[in-house]
């Protein structure tokens, strides 16, 4: 879902948006979108006037599922995987994420103690 964010400086932040890329450079803001996100803003901020939004950034989010994939995530993987005493890695944590960061950071504890 998009998010609605206020950075430090005031201006509200709507994302992130999802677009599948074959390549890691492809970084571009694809303008095709913008009807798309326009009606999922508009779900915050009904009033919102049409050519007021501007792409801000684009980035790279790794993800453990591909496209049409089911979503995988919460992949722990610890020393009875892969031998390394007190190495956890955490791989495909988004959202809930940060709410689940607490239970996570349990489950780490008891696996890298365990483990």
């Amino acid at each position: 879902g998009v998010h609605l964010t206020l950075d430090l400086g005031g201006q509200a932040k709507f994302g992130p948006d999802v677009e599948w890329t074959s390549s890691a450079d492809d970084l571009q803001v694809d303008a095709s979108r913008a009807d798309v996100f326009y009606s999922e803003v508009r779900r915050y901020w009904p009033g919102l006037p049409g050519g007021s939004l501007q792409p801000g950034y684009a980035g790279i989010r790794p993800k453990i599922s591909g496209p049409h994939e089911a979503a995988a995530d919460f992949w722990v993987q610890g020393p009875a995987d892969h031998g390394v005493h007190g190495l956890v890695n955490l791989f495909g944590i988004e959202s809930p994420g940060l709410t689940s960061c607490l239970a996570i950071g349990d489950h780490v504890t008891s696996v890298s103690l365990n483990g």
